[in-house]
């Protein structure tokens, strides 16, 4: 028996489509903003923007931990000081 909660693959994607398409289509319109924007990026920027390409590609894989390794990516390393670094 099927569990009410659980919705396959075709559900997910036709609940999901438009709000998916709009973020992608958000993303797409920032890099070429960034691209026909006058200045070039600083160092800061650059790193950045590498790590936006990094994200690609992530999403770009196959598996089932896409989610888990972008936010890895985007994540700061566990450091046992933090308390004292954050002021708690």
């Amino acid at each position: 028996m099927k569990r009410a909660s659980m919705q396959n693959a075709d559900e997910i994607l036709g609940g999901t489509f438009l709000e998916v398409r709009a973020k992608l289509l958000e993303v797409a319109a920032t890099l070429d903003r960034i691209e026909r924007a006058e200045n070039q990026l600083d160092a800061e920027s650059s790193k950045l923007r590498a790590k936006l390409d990094q994200a690609i590609h992530i999403l770009l894989s196959s598996g089932g931990d896409r989610a888990e390794r972008l936010q890895r990516l985007f994540s700061r390393d566990y450091e046992d000081q933090w308390r004292s670094d954050f002021g708690l």
